[in-house]
């Protein structure tokens, strides 16, 4: 098992990235706000979940622990696999994602490309037990950025499925909505995917 992958990062595509650590390159599965976080030429670590199958090995990778952690528990839920997983971490945070289970939020469930509102019960169903504890605190931490979030928002948003059109239209609503302070590309790209999901 590949618990972490920490190297050079070689190449960054729309829903992956190759690690280069000791010569090999890693390719891991990533949410699009996960990849806004690296750069190519740059080291990078991240936690890594492996998936086993008859006739595949795939690594997913996330920016911290609790993100794989949560990955990992979404898939012990009945028709749960590592992409939809992964689909639900790229539009919430994990405490947004507890929040919800813990209080049978089914809406906030079913923004998720492909939960549905008898999946997101079941969701809650089976994991509301198991999630752990849940935080009071705000769902995004807003840090400094230095320009160019919106092609990175635009391209993570496109990645998920949406149409270039819909991806453009998003980024200015979530332009429109700034006041002050610029949020982290993955806050920004959450609510561009919640923008979305309202029109769907």
């Amino acid at each position: 098992m590949i618990a972490s992958v920490r190297g050079v990062v070689a190449a960054i595509a729309t829903d992956s990235a190759v690690i280069e650590v000791g010569g090999v390159g890693l390719q891991v599965q990533c949410a699009p706000a996960t990849l806004a976080g690296l750069k190519a030429g740059a080291e990078a670590r991240l936690s890594t979940s492996m998936v086993v199958r008859e006739d595949s090995l795939t690594l997913y990778g996330f920016a911290d622990d609790d993100e794989k952690h949560l990955f990992e528990l979404l898939q012990t839920a009945s028709g749960v696999g590592p992409r939809l997983a992964q689909a639900v971490l790229a539009v919430h945070q994990p405490e947004v994602v507890r929040r919800a289970v813990s209080s049978g939020d089914i809406a906030t469930l079913t923004r998720v490309p492909g939960i549905g509102k008898k999946g997101a019960e079941r969701l809650v169903l089976e994991l509301r037990d198991r999630i752990g504890a849940v935080s009071t605190g705000p769902d995004g931490v807003a840090g400094s950025l230095s320009g160019g979030w919106q092609e990175q928002v635009r391209q993570g948003v496109i990645a998920l499925g949406w149409s270039a059109q819909q991806a453009d239209q998003a980024v200015v609503a979530v332009a429109e909505s700034i006041d002050g302070e610029v949020p982290a590309v993955p806050v920004l790209l959450r609510q561009a995917i919640r923008l979305l999901g309202r029109t769907r």
